[in-house]
């Protein structure tokens, strides 16, 4: 893990779990120190629940990468927001849970790909900001250029089946939702 100073902390939201390539990324720049993740039991729920009712053939697997976040994340799960939850007005209830780990953890930005479900509004008293996972790691990536690349070129290593060459892994990578990143890859591609 690298160290640098004051590692903003930051709410991963279920929706940017459920996706393995998102997940993969986000997961490995915490790894690498880039930010601390924060999640609640009930976050990990809402995507393994949501990913076992879509593939119920993947149950083992999904529990293994539960335990395998728990291991390498034990910080990361946090409790103590439902109390705040009663006093936070958000578009769609459900969604206060996240707001409430964001506020509990101090967090800076919730992750998420449902932007209008946090409005700006609604988290700018508690300092909070909402954004896609593509723009959180293509600005992580900009704050900590040689740590990101290094992160996302074992990333890419690491990948056997099937394996990637540089150009392949950007592609994927804007695939699955992250065309900012891949974009920003493209100018690295040699030290991919």
């Amino acid at each position: 893990m690298s160290e640098i100073a004051d590692r903003f902390v930051v709410v991963l939201d279920a929706n940017v779990l459920y996706p393995f390539r998102v997940r993969d990324a986000l997961l490995r720049f915490a790894e690498a120190g880039l930010f601390r993740a924060r999640w609640s039991p009930t976050i990990m729920d809402e995507w393994t629940r949501n990913l076992l009712e879509r593939r119920p053939d993947f149950e083992a697997s999904i529990r293994a990468q539960m335990a395998a976040m728990e291991r390498a994340f034990p910080e990361s799960c946090v409790t103590g927001g439902e109390s705040l939850m009663p006093a936070l007005i958000l578009p769609d209830p459900d969604d206060r849970h996240v707001l409430a780990t964001a506020i509990r953890t101090g967090a800076e930005h919730i992750v998420t790909e449902n932007l209008k479900d946090f409005p700006d509004e609604a988290l700018a008293p508690f300092g909070i900001t909402a954004v896609t996972p593509d723009d959180f790691l293509s600005s992580t990536f900009e704050l900590y250029p040689g740590d990101a690349l290094s992160t996302l070129r074992n990333m890419r290593q690491d990948y056997q089946n099937p394996p990637f060459t540089p150009g392949e892994f950007i592609f994927e990578l804007q695939r699955k939702g992250l065309p900012k990143l891949a974009s920003m890859l493209k100018e690295h591609i040699d030290l991919l």
